[in-house]
């Protein structure tokens, strides 16, 4: 449902967004993704979202 905690004091919201990019988004759309909360996901199902997340901000 989003990148995380990206609003905190120790947090940035780019460093954030572009290891998303650079790295999750780069693995196979089948991979799935244990979230720290929520349910499970897959690179493949939240993809679509990353411009969603962006244009959200932190």
């Amino acid at each position: 449902g989003g990148p995380g905690a990206t609003g905190r004091s120790y947090s940035h919201f780019g460093t954030i967004i572009e290891s998303i990019q650079d790295k999750l988004l780069a693995l196979p759309g089948e991979t799935v993704v244990h979230t720290g909360h929520g349910e499970t996901t897959t690179i493949g199902a939240e993809a679509p979202h990353l411009k969603e997340w962006i244009d959200r901000g932190f």
